[in-house]
């Protein structure tokens, strides 16, 4: 049995695993999905004071207040940024850090990761604090996502709070043991092969290319599946 802790990207929350979840545990496989602080569910306690620091106590809590030992610590998207700092902070813990199509920061020990999405895209409506998912991200970064998926997505997204963007991460020495692991999609619109090359820092780990685009847990759950317990046995 493995057990893997699931931390969603932007404009998600854990509903977004609902179709990878009963497939891990068919398998005899424990999940636990993440909703961070200002999205999903929780989209009611967003707030201008709330920020990358309260996103990763959001996973610190659920990994204390479970009791989750040795596991896959999984990030999405953005979250890759969240992942990093909470394997930082319990290393002892973390089996293994998997990359979703995500943001990999490096074993520096200066700020990163933080980037102003604004300039991708677009301004915050008046008066949000976040950005909202629309039809025109959808078809920039997975337009694979069709018909009664998307208007569920859609329905569920909630807007991503800026500051999970803009904050850096900082992390220690801790992190330089942690192992990682990657899963790229090879229709979000990153360009894989480069990527896999090193052309933007070496890859310190295996990984997997999903045919999809950056929403593999809707459109293409089995093979995301498969892929994320192969690569938990490297």
């Amino acid at each position: 049995m493995t057990t893997f802790v699931l931390v969603p990207g932007a404009w998600l929350g854990a509903w977004v695993w609902k179709k990878t979840t009963p497939i891990f545990e068919e398998k005899g496989h424990k999940v636990y999905p993440v909703t961070l602080t200002g999205m999903g569910e929780r989209v009611h306690l967003a707030s201008k004071d709330f920020g990358i620091e309260t996103a990763i106590q959001d996973v610190l809590n659920v990994i204390k207040y479970n009791d989750i030992d040795d596991f896959i610590l999984v990030g999405h998207s953005f979250a890759g940024k969240v992942v990093a700092a909470v394997a930082d902070r319990v290393p002892e813990k973390v089996r293994l850090l998997l990359y979703l199509d995500a943001s990999r920061p490096e074993k520096v020990r200066t700020p990163q990761e933080g980037f102003d999405p604004t300039r991708e895209f677009g301004p915050l409506p008046p008066g949000s604090l976040g950005i909202p998912l629309t039809e025109e991200i959808i078809n920039n970064l997975g337009k694979d996502v069709k018909g009664d998926d998307r208007k569920w997505m859609l329905s569920k997204a909630t807007p991503w709070p800026l500051k999970l963007a803009t904050e850096p991460i900082t992390l220690s020495k801790s992190f330089d043991g942690v192992r990682s692991t990657y899963i790229f999609c090879s229709k979000s619109g990153d360009p894989v092969d480069d990527i896999i090359a090193g052309k933007w820092g070496k890859l310190e780990g295996p990984y997997k290319i999903i045919d999809s685009g950056h929403w593999p847990m809707i459109t293409k759950p089995d093979e995301l599946v498969e892929d994320m317990l192969s690569l938990s046995e490297k």
